[in-house]
C-alpha cells in the first residue's frame, strides 16, 4: 500500500466526508437529505474534470457505509477497466443480483467516466439498473451528458457540477500550502487560480509539480512549470507584431518559442485575451478576430505551427495599414 508520504497531492488531500468539501452546497445539502430519510436515487454527476464529482459520491459512500462494509457495498468502476457489455452482463450483474448478509438496504454502484461506454453497454446498463432497484443505487459520472443515452439519464437525478470559482479554490489551495509548509508569493497564487479555469485538480497538480521544482513558487516558475507563455511574454510577442517589420517580428517569436518552449496554441489563446484589451477601431478587430479564429481552426486539423505563426503576424502587420487608413 502506498504511504501518505508518496500519495499525489490530489489523492492526500482528497475530501474524506460531506464536510469537506468546498463547493456546490445546494447539490450536497439535497444528497445529504436523500441519505438522511434513506430515499437515494439514481444519480448522474456531470461537469467538468476537478469541480467534485467523484470525491462527492466517495464520500457520500463513507457516510452510508462503515470501513468494513466497503469493500462488500461498494463497486467502483473506472474508465480504465474494461466495461463493455460483458462486465455490464457479468460483474456489475452479479454484484447488483446479490444481497448483503451483514447490512440491510441497498448497494452502490460507482461507475466513473461514464460517457466512456459504449453504446450496447450502456442499453444492457439500463435494464440492470431497470432491474435491480431496489437492491441497488447507481451512480454515473460523467464530462458530457450527451453522451450518456436518453434511457439512462432519464431513470437518474442529474446534478451538474460547475466549474469552481476562485474565491472557492483559494481556502482549499492556502490550505495544502500551510499543510506542505511552501513559500508560494502573492503573484504565484493568482497564476495557479488563473490556470484553473474552475479545476481543483489542476490547481493542486501544478502547485506540487511547481514546488518541486522550484524553491518559490512564484508567477514565473508556476508559468514555466507547465509551459504557459508568461503575460510579459505575451506583451511582448503583441509589441513585435504591432511594431516591427513582418521579418523581425516572426524571427523574434520563433526565438521566444524555441527558447521557453511555447506552443503557438497556447500563445494565441492568450493574444485573444490581449486583444479585447487594445482601442483597435470595430472593423480592424473584427478582421483581426476573424484571421486568429481560421489560425487557431487551421492549428487544430494539424497544420504546420511555423505556417500559422506566419499567417498571425501577417495579420497584425495588415492592420497597421487598416488602423492607417481609419485614422487618415
Amino acid at each position: 500500500m502506498t504511504s501518505p508520504a508518496n500519495l499525489p497531492w490530489v489523492e492526500k488531500y482528497r475530501p474524506k466526508q460531506l464536510d469537506d468539501l468546498i463547493s456546490h452546497q445546494d447539490i450536497i445539502s439535497t444528497i445529504r437529505k436523500f441519505i438522511h430519510e434513506n430515499r437515494l436515487p439514481h444519480l448522474l454527476f456531470y461537469g467538468p474534470p476537478g469541480t467534485g464529482k467523484t470525491s462527492t459520491i466517495l464520500a457520500c459512500a463513507k457516510e452510508l457505509y462503515t470501513p468494513q462494509q466497503f469493500n462488500s457495498m461498494v463497486l467502483e468502476l473506472n474508465a480504465s477497466d474494461d466495461r463493455g457489455i460483458n462486465v455490464v452482463r457479468n460483474q456489475i450483474m452479479s454484484f447488483a443480483s446479490t444481497r448483503s448478509i451483514f447490512k440491510s438496504g441497498f448497494k452502490l454502484i460507482i461507475l466513473d467516466e461514464a460517457d466512456a461506454m459504449t453504446n450496447d453497454a450502456q442499453n444492457a446498463l439500463r435494464r440492470v439498473i431497470e432491474k435491480f432497484t431496489e437492491n441497488v443505487r447507481f451512480c454515473l459520472i460523467c464530462n458530457y451528458m450527451s453522451k450518456i443515452i436518453p434511457a439512462i439519464q432519464s431513470r437518474c437525478t442529474r446534478f451538474r457540477f460547475g466549474p469552481l470559482k476562485s474565491d472557492q479554490i483559494l481556502p482549499r489551495m492556502n490550505y495544502v500550502i500551510e499543510a506542505e509548509r511552501l513559500k508560494v508569493t502573492e503573484d504565484g497564487r493568482q497564476a495557479l487560480l488563473s490556470l484553473a479555469h474552475g479545476d481543483m485538480r489542476r490547481v493542486i497538480n501544478i502547485l506540487q509539480s511547481t514546488s518541486m521544482a522550484f524553491e518559490e513558487v512564484n508567477e514565473e516558475n508556476v508559468y514555466t512549470c507547465v509551459g504557459h507563455p508568461l503575460k510579459s511574454d505575451i506583451a511582448n510577442i503583441i509589441s513585435w507584431m504591432l511594431n516591427e517589420d513582418l521579418t523581425s517580428a516572426y524571427s523574434k517569436i520563433r526565438d521566444l518559442q524555441t527558447f521557453k518552449g511555447l506552443a503557438l496554441q497556447d500563445i494565441l489563446t492568450e493574444i485573444h485575451l490581449y486583444v479585447h484589451k487594445i482601442d483597435f477601431p470595430p472593423n480592424v478587430r473584427i478582421f483581426l478576430l476573424e484571421k486568429m479564429a481560421d489560425v487557431e481552426c487551421r492549428l487544430s486539423a494539424g497544420c504546420s505551427e511555423k505556417l500559422q505563426l506566419g499567417s498571425l503576424v501577417a495579420a497584425f502587420d495588415t492592420i497597421k495599414y487598416l488602423v492607417a487608413k481609419e485614422v487618415s
